[in-house]
């Protein structure tokens, strides 16, 4: 792996991520945020490793705002942001409370402090069972929930979920974490616990490079292999590009079998969700370099 611009794109989503914190308040378009974000990435020489997700409350992920969305930012929002360079990944997240609600706040702080243990815990060799020991003992002591069926992921180039998850409860995997480089995401609910597909989200990923007839739909693909390899992106980034015409052509891409369209994860039992993420890089010697945050 190249530590260098993996460093690199972990510093960059760290500065994006301080930057546009204070610019986040009630009643801001959700549409304005992810796009600052995302210039705000390329103005620093990296790239978006996916769409920006804005999810609110009930929706744990996936929720990206469409090119005509006038959602307004509101209740808990889970800010979760990715960096590549050279596909290289560094991917995080963090909560905001919009609503100054002492519950919001210990959401927050539970799926913080879940993080902050499991950032301590990982090491080379660890089961990853215990690592989710960790960050469900950590949210079960605040009154909460960790989401079971959401899990952090080890991160390849070009490939954001690779290889082992690590997952928010004690599952009983005792797989070892080996070198490389991973996503921790707790995940707290005053829900049931779990998540369920909701609404088609506009995120999109290649999964095939098959042909397919239509000469519009044909030049998208050839623009989604080029540009986005194996990475996520959306409807929106398409539609800034090609115009509205392009919902079409994405429609029979995901027809066609070349794209997968992810659902937006919905808590089942409505409950709010909070979120926290870091990228932490364990090399072969060892070392633990956590690389989207500076502690």
């Amino acid at each position: 792996m190249e530590k260098k611009e993996i460093i690199l794109a972990g510093k960059i989503a760290q500065d994006v991520k301080e930057w546009i914190k204070p610019q986040i308040k009630k009643g801001v378009p959700l549409l304005e945020i992810a796009e600052k974000i995302e210039k705000k990435i390329i103005e620093l020489k990296g790239k978006p490793a996916f769409p920006t997700n804005l999810s609110i409350n009930e929706i744990a992920a996936h929720y990206t705002p469409f090119h005509n969305d006038e959602t307004l930012a509101s209740g808990l929002l889970k800010v979760d942001l990715g960096v590549h360079v050279n596909g290289f990944v560094s991917d995080t997240s963090f909560s905001l409370d919009l609503e100054n609600s002492e519950e919001n706040k210990k959401l927050i702080e539970a799926s913080k402090k879940a993080l902050e243990n499991a950032k301590k815990t990982i090491e080379k060799g660890i089961q990853i069972n215990k690592i989710g020991k960790v960050i469900q003992d950590t949210i079960e002591s605040y009154g909460f929930s960790p989401i079971i069926n959401l899990s952090g992921h080890q991160i390849e180039q070009y490939n954001l979920h690779a290889g082992l998850t690590i997952p928010n409860i004690d599952d009983k995997r005792t797989t070892e974490i080996t070198a490389g480089l991973y996503a921790i995401e707790p995940f707290a609910t005053n829900g049931y616990g779990k998540i369920k597909d909701g609404k088609p989200s506009g995120i999109y990923s290649l999964i095939n490079h098959k042909n397919i007839r239509n000469n519009d739909a044909r030049k998208i693909l050839e623009y989604i292999i080029e540009e986005y390899n194996q990475l996520p992106f959306c409807s929106r980034w398409i539609v800034n590009v090609f115009g509205t015409r392009a919902l079409i052509s994405l429609s029979q891409l995901e027809q066609n079998g070349n794209l997968h369209q992810y659902a937006q994860l919905v808590e089942v039992g409505k409950g709010i969700v909070s979120q926290a993420e870091d990228t932490i890089l364990i090399e072969e010697n060892g070392n633990k370099i956590i690389t989207t945050s500076k502690d």
